[in-house]
């Protein structure tokens, strides 16, 4: 498939993109992602390595664009970590499992 990165023409196929991320571990992923194979990589990490240009050469939308054209699922933002709710605050006597009066 053509498709043009920060101005410059690629013919991409699927598995030349799977090919090409073989071997590459992916990044922490912060912002825009793609899975490839089993990984989930940073859009700007896979749009670097298929196309040897610089990252703040082309934007995550075009590489998002051709991911998706190619068959890729791509995500809109990471997952997040799940919520800790934090357990109430216990006294040493509830810990001790007495039931101490407060001395005034």
């Amino acid at each position: 498939m053509r498709c043009v990165i920060a101005r410059y023409p690629f013919e991409l196929t699927k598995n030349g993109v799977l090919a090409s991320m073989k071997g590459i571990t992916p990044e922490l992923v912060a912002g825009e992602s793609v899975t490839i194979g089993r990984r989930r990589y940073p859009v700007k990490q896979v749009g670097q390595v298929i196309t040897r240009q610089d990252r703040r050469d082309f934007t995550s939308g075009e590489v998002v664009r051709a991911m998706t054209s190619l068959g890729f699922t791509c995500h809109a933002h990471p997952d997040t970590a799940p919520v800790c709710v934090p357990a109430p605050l216990r006294t040493a006597s509830a810990l001790l499992g007495g039931t101490a009066t407060p001395k005034v």
